[in-house]
């Protein structure tokens, strides 16, 4: 019997609503928290509201005193699944009704395990009467939940989650950044909630109605736009209009960005030294009807060249897309002597600090849109002029001296190979002497709204000092997202005219011709744009209960609560070495309001409970062990701290290249390599070891839906999140065949219900870990023959095994023709074999190569046969009209609509499959599976694709009126 009452989440959610919201949100942008600070694979809200909703409500089943019989059960579980799918909309976010409706759920079931357990006070009583107060709902949530704790806090969305829906929330990380960003997110907006705005013109509107974070927002608002007309005052200068020719509308324009272009001394010894440009395109925008590019000017008798900007396109758009490169080996051509630039000499210019930067052209904000002008000297010196003002050498003072980290710890690249080694050398003169200046106006600001609250009251106390470090930190927020476009490595996004920051990628890679955008216009990168979006991250802020942030190491735990985290994925992201670039920034601006958190001269990295070799001398084994022992530290902390009620979740989102190499020499795979990643097999190996057992698994999508990720993204669609409880002390111990046994019985229906909910086929593998781990997890030992443990590697393979085994067992649901052309798929795919061999496949199917012909998926022609290709398949398929219809033409015609005509020429399809439908989605896992195997991946999106997809036109489909007959599949036998 099951020691404790199960809640929902160990039992069913509503994961297709969860996914929807979850994949939505990725697009919203406008009044999303994360505006606040770049924070890297952040979790979706959405998906972090549900799951502690479901890891903190009771499942009706197990109160039988209230709900007696399965039937009653489902009706009240179908009740709370309605609240979830309100609960999780974008629009709801704030719905004080979905909201407390949420949390009473949460404080109901709290209070009837109290009073089962002999727990009882009035508090709880409260919140069982019939419709009880939303004041003592909260405060019974304030006072009498344990508090949810997260250790590896990151961008906050989990905290944030917990404190929205009413509970104490403890965000804790050994990033000074994270820190920042949980303390901006969840611990200052309750300390001010509903408070009036303070500024001057606020307090003039007499403005009584202040909710959540309004009046902080209000603040921020009015001082963040007093720093940016300051820094105009001092700065301005170095950002003039450009004057427009005649053709272009006449007249001054704002200037959006200069576009420039790194140099180096050529090679050639007959251009006497002289340097010639670093391009990788000529296109300046490639927007339909507003195409421009730059030409370049060259005069070879006297080693000189420039720029002029050219509307149009150019006459030779390829070879504009290339700039000076060489081609797509990224070696370049000297522009004045035609000669190669090997990428090996430009390194080496670089790490001698010989590399030079010349201005491409200029975008500026014209009265039809954008307009772009060639470089002139006055701007090129007009922006060197920057290196003489005082705010430049103050960077040069040394905070900005440290170093940009190695390839080993960053995968989207680094720069530092080309001589870009400090963070100081990032930023060009002008911009640096931007974001200093920036810098120094917060440092202003705090004091500005500190006397202006000594003012206001008459007397200067800690409150109000407290307020104004408050308003400093936000604005040194945007100091940051002006540094994060403001930066010699962001790009100009030609498709759409607009700065590419320096984030774009999880990398600080090398840019050679590079985008410097102007703080001051009001366009992409500027410091209003970036200030606008900020602010109405405050909009979900302010509404919950006191928060606690504090900088600690997660190996030493010591809060006993409700755990639920989104640790680090052993390698896949370098938190430490990423933040770096924000680190020295925060520091120069709030370290005297914030001196606990800026300790250190760059962010902890020795501590840091990641995969990093180069922290260990280059030595693989001490750095997997020190990840492994950590983890094992952080889970048994844990184990011991978590409340008994309630169970752990855990997030974790596995890409593909943590895999270790189990290749053949084929260069296909045995399939174990996925589910067997390092990180997989350590994060589990720790949850185990630490008296952990997983009881659940839920696979949330955390990208927009309709998402093809093939295997060779490098790249999840979904997070796992893993439901873990206390394993008992006396928890039995089996043998490795009862543990197949016990898989191969268990394993089908949650594989099944799996596939019911759509779950991305790239996701599969990890997502079928959940329950074969719960199995393995929930004995104290699963003994070998030689009566050893079992490692959590091994149990990994026989899960992935008993995965292949479900998928393969479920061809016996198709027709024989399709059974073929499985088969024939993963050997020859879409290419051509001998009849013959073709025909002994056929008659081992128990049909002939003809009849599968005749059925639509075959070419048979002399003497070769081959599978159709989908568009080689009639457009105008339809199973009613099939005489012999299969799950295989179900298939390849629902891909071809979905990529032909969109989801509801599909949904018009599967509406007639009918009785195909259901075989036709298992088809399209066991053929994701062949492809993985095989190392196809354009084909594998496609079958990705459909899954992903499939909710979407399944609910299109449903809502298609027919009376027309149900397909079955043909030749059953």
């Amino acid at each position: 019997m099951t020691p404790y009452r199960k809640k929902l989440i160990e039992v069913a959610l509503p994961l297709e609503a969860i996914n929807a919201a979850s994949a939505r949100e990725k697009s919203i942008r406008h009044g999303h928290p994360s505006t606040l600070h770049l924070w890297w694979a952040r979790r979706p809200l959405a998906a972090c509201r549900a799951v502690l909703f479901g890891q903190l409500v009771d499942d009706p089943s197990s109160w039988p005193s209230l709900w007696p019989t399965e039937e009653e059960q489902e009706v009240e579980r179908q009740r709370l699944f309605r609240l979830i799918e309100e609960l999780v909309l974008w629009e709801n976010s704030n719905n004080e009704t979905v909201i407390n409706a949420a949390r009473l759920e949460i404080a109901r079931s709290l209070a009837r395990g109290r009073k089962a357990d002999g727990q009882v006070d009035a508090r709880d009583d409260a919140v069982l009467v019939n419709r009880p107060k939303p004041v003592d709902v909260n405060r019974f949530l304030a006072e009498v939940a344990p508090p949810v704790h997260d250790p590896f806090a990151g961008g906050g969305s989990i905290p944030l989650e917990a404190q929205r829906l009413g509970l104490r929330a403890i965000a804790t990380d050994l990033n000074p950044v994270a820190v920042l960003i949980n303390k901006a997110l969840i611990e200052i907006p309750p300390k001010f909630a509903g408070q009036p705005a303070v500024n001057p013109e606020s307090r003039r509107l007499r403005r009584q109605d202040w909710k959540g974070a309004q009046g902080l927002a209000e603040d921020v608002r009015y001082y963040g736009k007093w720093m940016r007309d300051e820094a105009l005052k001092r700065i301005g200068h170095l950002y003039p209009e450009v004057e427009l020719p005649k053709e272009q509308g006449g007249g001054k324009a704002t200037v959006i960005a200069w576009l420039w272009a790194r140099t180096v001394a050529s090679p050639n010894p007959a251009c006497g030294g002289a340097h010639v440009p670093l391009v990788s395109s000529f296109w300046l925008s490639k927007k339909p009807g507003r195409e421009a590019w730059v030409e370049p000017i060259v005069d070879r008798a006297n080693n000189t060249w420039r720029f002029e900007a050219r509307p149009g396109k150019p006459p030779n758009e390829e070879k504009a897309s290339l700039g000076t490169r060489a081609g797509k080996a990224q070696d370049f051509l000297c522009l004045l002597s035609g000669e190669p630039v090997a990428r090996s000499y430009v390194r080496d210019e670089g790490k001698a600090a010989r590399l030079g930067v010349r201005l491409l052209g200029v975008v500026a904000d014209g009265p039809k849109g954008r307009v772009y002008s060639s470089a002139t000297p006055e701007a090129e010196a007009l922006a060197e002029s920057a290196t003489k003002l005082s705010e430049y050498h103050d960077a040069q003072s040394g905070f900005l001296d440290g170093s940009l980290p190695n390839r080993a710890m960053i995968t989207g690249g680094v720069c530092s190979a080309y001589g870009l080694d400090t963070w100081a050398k990032l930023f060009s003169p002008r911009q640096t002497v931007a974001i200093v200046t920036l810098s120094s106006l917060v440092q202003e600001v705090v004091s500005k709204v500190q006397a202006d609250i000594a003012t206001l009251r008459g007397t200067s106390d800690a409150a109000g000092m407290e307020y104004g470090r408050a308003i400093g930190l936000y604005l040194a927020f945007m100091v940051d997202q002006v540094a994060n476009h403001s930066s010699t490595l962001c790009g100009w996004n030609t498709p759409n005219t607009q700065m590419r920051a320096v984030f774009a990628r999880q990398g600080f890679v090398m840019t050679w011709d590079y985008a410097e955008s102007n703080p001051f216009s009001s366009s992409t990168g500027s410091f209003a744009n970036l200030f606008e979006r900020m602010v109405k991250g405050f909009e979900l802020l302010g509404y919950g209960t006191a928060a606690t942030v504090n900088p600690m190491d997660a190996r030493h735990l010591s809060t006993e609560g409700i755990y639920s985290t989104d640790p680090p994925y052993y390698d896949n992201i370098a938190y430490a070495e990423l933040s770096d670039f924000f680190y020295p920034w925060l520091r120069r601006t709030l370290r005297s309001s914030f001196p606990d958190v800026f300790r250190t001269v760059q962010t902890p990295k020795a501590d840091e409970l990641v995969y990093a070799p180069s922290r260990h001398d280059g030595n693989a084994e001490l750095a997997k062990d020190f990840f492994e022992s950590g983890m094992l530290k952080v889970f048994a902390a844990i184990s011991s701290r978590m409340t008994a009620e309630v169970p752990t979740t855990v997030y974790y989102a596995f890409k593909q290249t943590e895999s270790e190499d189990d290749s053949d020499s084929t260069g296909t795979t045995d399939g174990t390599a996925a589910i067997s990643s390092t990180g997989w097999e350590t994060m589990l190996a720790s949850l185990v070891a630490a008296g952990l057992a997983v009881d659940g698994t839920w696979p949330i999508r955390t990208e927009k839906q309709g998402r093809s990720v093939g295997i060779a993204t490098n790249a999840l669609a979904s997070s796992i999140v893993l439901v873990c409880r206390k394993r008992p002390a006396d928890a039995p111990t089996i043998t490795r065949t009862e543990f197949r046994r016990q898989l191969r019985t268990e394993l089908p229906a949650a594989l099944k219900a799996l596939q019911h909910g759509n779950i991305a086929p790239v996701d599969m593998a990890q997502a079928s870990i959940g329950p074969g781990m719960a199995i393995f997890s929930r004995h104290s030992k699963v003994l070998e023959a030689d009566g050893m443990a079992m490692s959590v590697r091994t149990a990994l393979q026989i899960i992935n095994q008993a995965l292949d085994e479900y998928l393969t067992e479920q061809e016996g649901e198709f027709d024989p023709d399709t059974r073929f052309a499985v088969t024939w798929f993963e050997t020859r795919a879409f290419d051509q074999g001998a009849f013959g061999e073709a025909e002994t496949l056929a008659k081992a199917r128990n049909v002939s190569v003809q009849a599968v012909a005749e059925a639509g998926l075959l070419y048979a022609a002399a003497g070769k046969v081959r599978l159709l290709r989908r568009e080689e398949m009639p457009d105008d398929y339809s199973p009613l009209k099939d005489k012999t219809p299969t799950v295989w033409e179900a298939v390849q015609h629902l891909i071809k609509r979905l990529d032909q005509k969109g989801e509801q020429a599909a949904a018009d399809l599967l509406a007639e499959l009918g009785s195909l439908a259901p075989p036709a989605r298992d088809l399209a896992y066991r053929l994701y599976q062949v492809c993985e195997r095989k190392g196809w991946a354009e084909e594998a999106r496609a079958y990705n694709g459909l899954v992903v997809a499939w909710g979407e036109v399944d609910k299109l489909a449903s809502q298609a009126k027919t009376t027309r007959p149900v397909p079955v599949q043909g030749r059953l036998l």
